[in-house]
């Protein structure tokens, strides 16, 4: 039995204690006063901060492909764009650049060419820029399988790749580069000083986990609504929907970075930014339409809007979207207007790259899956054909690729920690870097800087777990430590790190005059 890796809910409670009380706005919370409202500021000896955001429309055209799961699907109607969004903070010499993609993934070596490409235009390293997608189910094709990945392959594999696999495209990457750079810039040509607010607010009806403890002993993946046999949830889910607010010096909200864990998975139909169409506009309709959002996606490898215990039908398509979205926007909203500012934020970053070996097909798997592959899906059943597919595109790719570099970065602003990874890092996983951070506010952004597909729990490889997550892909194949060695590096980073003071509202004055002639009257009866 491997060693259950969970977080105790203690622990837990313990977090969710502590961000409430910081997203109450009793003047001990983070970020944001109303306009013009004076506020203490505790990191007085730091610059002043500046900041500008800017975003560009990234949307693929009809026909390419949409990306997700492990074969072809093709774009065919238009519901709403597909945006770089991007958040750009300097405190004195220090610089920060945080770019949102409605996307999938993104993977290396594109996200070193866009950053290079960045770089060779203004003053500022890689170490300083972070690149995360949405995960948008929805979105434009930058994975799966990338432009020459399988080169190197028979003329076979290379057929079940490029031909029969889901596949990045490279005239999208190409323009969709162009644009990020171009709206990068933009950002960082634009920088002013500003007030920034931070905090959180919770919001607990949209997203739930989908794995399972069934009866058999086994874990399931979505074991299907209302399933007799559901022993219990597999895993937490977290709540908090983390805020980073800007204002100019006229009061207007010129941005903002929303942070919440939950898969972008309910496609409203055709080209979209899934759930986060609809939590930017619930956010431009009370902060103003020149409002750029930022989406940063939370721990969210096991959590998707879908409820297996719902005793009602689920919601589906527009309407999902709808609720999802509007849901967190809401929450970002009242946090965003509940928290004082400050003009003083301290800028840190810093990454580390960790080498982790994939965990590969056995060769008896790999001769069972070739002769499997080289029948119909039809025949053998469709979702046995595809795994198999992918058993032998692994076996090709990770013979010539058994290790991949891992980036782990970590970017400061004030008390705020943003601490990234490549995955599609389990919940449970993403909770126990907040719960040993030392900052009053922890980020985990996932799916950043690259992509290594799924990231479990130790405990997801134990002979009680199992689960879609837990399936060797092409992928998704670390090794089974993986997430454990992952939050070990996250903190590593983050425990060198002073965190800033947080903004405080002005205290009331001590009550020296008169009450209000209106209303220090005794009642009139006639």
């Amino acid at each position: 039995m491997l060693k259950n890796t969970f977080v105790d809910l203690s622990s837990r409670r313990k977090f969710l204690k502590q961000t409430t009380i910081l997203s109450a706005g009793l003047g001990l919370s983070i970020s944001t006063a109303e306009a013009g409202t004076a506020i203490q500021n505790p990191n007085a000896s730091e610059a002043p901060v500046k900041a500008a955001f800017a975003d560009g429309d990234i949307s693929p055209e009809i026909g390419m492909e949409s990306p997700g799961n492990y074969g072809k699907n093709y774009h065919k109607t238009f519901h709403d764009p597909c945006k770089v969004r991007v958040s750009a903070f300097q405190s004195g010499a220090r610089k920060a650049l945080i770019i949102g993609f409605d996307a999938l993934a993104v993977y290396q070596p594109w996200v070193d060419e866009i950053k290079e490409g960045i770089a060779a235009k203004y003053d500022i390293s890689k170490e300083e820029i972070m690149i995360s997608a949405s995960h948008s189910h929805s979105s434009g094709p930058t994975a799966m399988v990338m432009p020459g990945q399988y080169d190197h392959a028979s003329s076979f594999v290379q057929d079940l790749a490029y031909k029969q696999s889901s596949c990045a495209d490279p005239k999208y990457l190409a323009t969709t580069k162009e644009t990020t750079v171009k709206t990068a810039l933009q950002a960082l040509e634009d920088l002013e000083e500003v007030e920034i607010g931070v905090g959180s607010g919770k919001e607990e009806k949209v997203a739930f986990n989908r794995r399972f403890f069934m009866k058999n002993g086994m874990t399931y993946s979505h074991p299907g609504q209302l399933n007799p046999a559901i022993s219990k949830v597999a895993g937490p889910i977290d709540p908090e929907v983390g805020v980073i607010g800007t204002w100019n010096k006229a009061g207007k909200c010129i941005g903002c970075i929303v942070n919440f864990a939950c898969h972008s998975t309910t496609n409203p139909g055709g080209i979209s930014a899934n759930w986060v169409y609809y939590m930017e506009q619930t956010i431009k309709g009370a902060l103003g339409k020149d409002c750029v959002v930022v989406f940063l996606q939370g721990a969210s490898g096991d959590v998707t809007q879908v409820n297996n215990r719902n005793p009602n039908k689920n919601r589906s398509g527009e309407d999902w979207a709808r609720f999802v979205g509007a849901s967190v926007g809401a929450e970002a909203v009242k946090t965003l207007l509940s928290i004082p500012r400050g003009t003083t934020f301290p800028i840190t970053t810093s990454r580390e790259f960790i080498t982790i070996k994939r965990r590969m097909p056995s060769e008896e798997k790999v001769k069972e899956s070739l002769a499997m592959i080289k029948k119909s899906p039809e025949e053998v059943g469709k979702t046995d054909w595809v795994f198999a597919k992918e058993t032998v595109m692994l076996d090709s790719y990770g013979k010539r690729n058994p290790t991949h570099k891992v980036e782990i970065q970590a970017i400061q602003l004030g008390p705020v920690v943003l601490v990234s990874n490549p995955a599609e890092f389990f919940c449970e996983l993403g909770l126990k870097i907040k719960a040993e951070s030392q900052f009053p506010l922890t980020f985990p952004v996932s799916m950043a800087n690259d992509c290594v597909g799924y990231v479990p729990t130790l405990e997801a490889f134990s002979i009680n777990g199992g689960g879609y997550e837990t399936r060797l892909t092409s992928y998704s194949n670390l090794e089974i430590t993986a997430g454990n060695q992952i939050v070990d590096q996250s903190l590593r980073l983050i425990k060198p790190l002073k965190p800033g003071l947080l903004p405080e509202f002005q205290k009331a004055p001590a009550f020296t005059g008169e009450p209000w002639n209106y209303g220090n009257v005794p009642p009139e009866i006639r």
